[in-house]
């Protein structure tokens, strides 16, 4: 990975809090945009109804995770609700030397893993317009117990406490809208590779920095 020269896809992280419709924006980029592609991250945890081994994740038991990571097979890796995470660094590297642009979709510990080793990378944080909706989200998927949705609010509540972090802002209000800003910022960054912040940073950024 850090031989630059060998690079020439791009490489997006897109994080958000549980909840935010990260995975349903991300899918229609996808859906839209055959030069992306994403990278399936590793777990610990069990695969839920619909899942696909491969697919979604690649499942694998705890010994083995960490038998990766000692290896140093992961370009980031992270614990995220008593499960592990993380994003083979071989895989990714393939992808961008085949001039594919790569989509991270990991939390925040792991984009600032990916930071550290990858600057060029364009980091993307998606936000709901509020914890209101956030919890509505949530409770609408019939997923979880009210004591998980309790606990997942208040670990969303930190997640958006590290916004300064990312290079973007993204409100994800009305679907549609969110997307175009995706495809705008993913855009902008294939023509220049520079982390020019989006139109809508510094308002974002001020609502944050009121919360």
């Amino acid at each position: 990975m850090s031989n630059k020269q060998a690079v020439q896809g791009s490489l997006f992280v897109i994080a958000a809090p549980s909840g935010g419709g990260k995975t349903s924006l991300v899918n229609a980029l996808l859906d839209q945009d055959p030069r992306l592609v994403l990278s399936i991250s590793h777990t610990t945890r069990a695969p839920r109804p619909g899942d696909v081994d491969g697919q979604h994740y690649h499942f694998v038991r705890k010994q083995e995770f960490e038998q990766m990571v000692s290896d140093g097979d992961f370009m980031e890796h992270a614990r995220v609700f008593d499960h592990f995470y993380g994003t083979n660094r071989n895989s990714v590297a393939h992808q961008l030397q085949q001039d594919r642009d790569v989509i991270l979709e990991i939390d925040w510990q792991g984009a600032r893993q990916v930071r550290s080793a990858f600057p060029d990378c364009c980091q993307i944080f998606i936000i709901p317009p509020s914890l209101e909706t956030l919890r509505k989200r949530l409770t609408g998927r019939g997923q979880d117990s009210e004591s998980v949705i309790q606990r997942r609010m208040q670990d969303a509540q930190a997640e958006i406490s590290h916004w300064q972090e990312f290079d973007q802002l993204v409100v994800n209000d009305v679907f549609d809208t969110a997307l175009e800003e995706l495809q705008t910022i993913i855009s902008d960054h294939r023509g220049n590779k520079t982390h020019i912040k989006n139109k809508a940073y510094g308002h974002l950024a001020q609502q944050l920095g009121n919360r």
